[in-house]
């Protein structure tokens, strides 16, 4: 019987160069984030014909229409005459997709249907210059789309460990909780990630967290998923906010017991995140910018619940994480300043930060140049 050879870097985070170098960042969005999965919204967003939602990142724009039969389906939202953007804004409704320019036309799955002084376009063929379509996938009601299909898993074998978890929270009638909110943060995006998946941080810098969980926040690393959770511990918390979320947050009768008071974090690979809690569920996800610029992009998502104490504790949970967001920015930021220092390559990672070492190992398999200790000359991507 054979086994894998030992990696001695198994036990190291990445490189602090790999976290603000331009060539570096290049390669990432190239190897990792075009193959990767993004959510765009959930399907309550876009319950209508010509209902759209529109995603930017790596220099894309990403539109998700319904079709008028019923259909969903995504395009590059450019126009295939010049290459000028067709709609604006995150959202809206159309019967036509017409580009601005020059008024050519698509139907809303895609086909183009008509442009002005088409005898001037001889041989043009219309169906062959359709919307450039975007692979899509619905996962229990949220919408996703990647831009490149390098082989990888769908959404749905990704989170297939965790699928009996999550079918109880009945996330295909979920509604708009809120609106999208575009949080900049000038950090590398691997540093946002990075914070979501550390579960030893929590008792040194939440203290807000450590009073509702104790000492009960558990971390698990799957080959596509990282997961985090917490019990809501029945001891009241002497913080006001925490306190009434204890008492207030009520039964939830689509819920086993084991789930009532559970809060359970999933990062999917490599950028995606959901928070699960009983009252609610968020979806956040850090888009890159630049080498050290991120924009945390996140809306929350509800089942209709008219009851008082719901509408309590779904508030109350806000404040408490709007705290803990407080508290993770001040922390990102330190980080991406102290690598900056050159008295700082990489740090040793404890056995327990499972899911940190997953992830720099899955980011090592895609860019090989992130086993290198010390920035290497410019043009390693030409070779590596």
């Amino acid at each position: 019987m054979t086994t894998a050879a030992h990696d001695p870097q198994d036990g190291w985070s990445l490189p602090a160069w790999c976290y603000d170098d331009p060539e570096f960042f290049r390669t990432e969005c190239d190897r990792i984030f075009r193959p990767s999965w993004q959510v765009v919204c959930h399907i309550s967003d876009v319950p209508r014909p010509g209902d759209y939602h529109t995603l930017d990142y790596l220099g894309e724009s990403v539109i998700v229409v319904r079709g008028k039969d019923g259909q969903l389906r995504a395009f590059t939202n450019v126009c295939r005459h010049r290459g000028a953007r067709i709609v604006d804004g995150p959202s809206g409704c159309v019967g036509k997709l017409v580009c601005p320019y020059h008024a050519w036309t698509y139907e809303l799955d895609g086909r183009l249907s008509g442009l002005p002084l088409r005898s001037t376009y001889p041989g043009l063929e219309l169906d062959q210059h359709g919307l450039a379509p975007v692979e899509l996938e619905q996962f229990f009601g949220f919408i996703f789309v990647r831009l490149e299909n390098d082989g990888g898993p769908s959404v749905a074998e990704m989170m297939a460990p965790y699928t009996p978890e999550i079918e109880p929270y009945r996330f295909e009638e979920l509604r708009p909780f809120g609106r999208v909110t575009l949080r900049p943060r000038r950090v590398n995006w691997k540093n946002v990630g990075d914070n979501y998946s550390d579960g030893l941080h929590i008792a040194v810098a939440h203290p807000g967290l450590r009073r509702l969980m104790g000492d009960g926040y558990g971390i698990e690393a799957m080959p596509h998923v990282d997961k985090m959770w917490g019990e809501i511990l029945p001891r009241p918390s002497d913080n006001p906010s925490e306190r009434a979320y204890q008492q207030l947050l009520p039964h939830v009768p689509h819920l086993p017991p084991e789930r009532q008071r559970l809060w359970t974090y999933f990062k999917l690979w490599p950028n995606v995140a959901f928070d699960i809690y009983p009252d609610q569920v968020d979806f956040m996800q850090w888009l890159p910018i630049s080498p050290t610029e991120t924009l945390i992009r996140e809306i929350a998502y509800a089942l209709p619940d008219d009851r008082r104490e719901m509408k309590a504790a779904r508030y109350l949970n806000w404040r408490i994480n709007r705290q803990v967001n407080t508290e993770d920015t001040w922390l990102i930021n330190r980080v991406q300043d102290g690598m900056a220092s050159r008295s700082f390559s990489v740090g040793p990672l404890s056995e327990q930060e499972t899911c940190l070492r997953h992830f720099c190992t899955k980011v090592r398999e895609r860019i090989p140049a992130a086993r290198n200790p010390q920035r290497p000359l410019p043009g390693w991507s030409l070779t590596a």
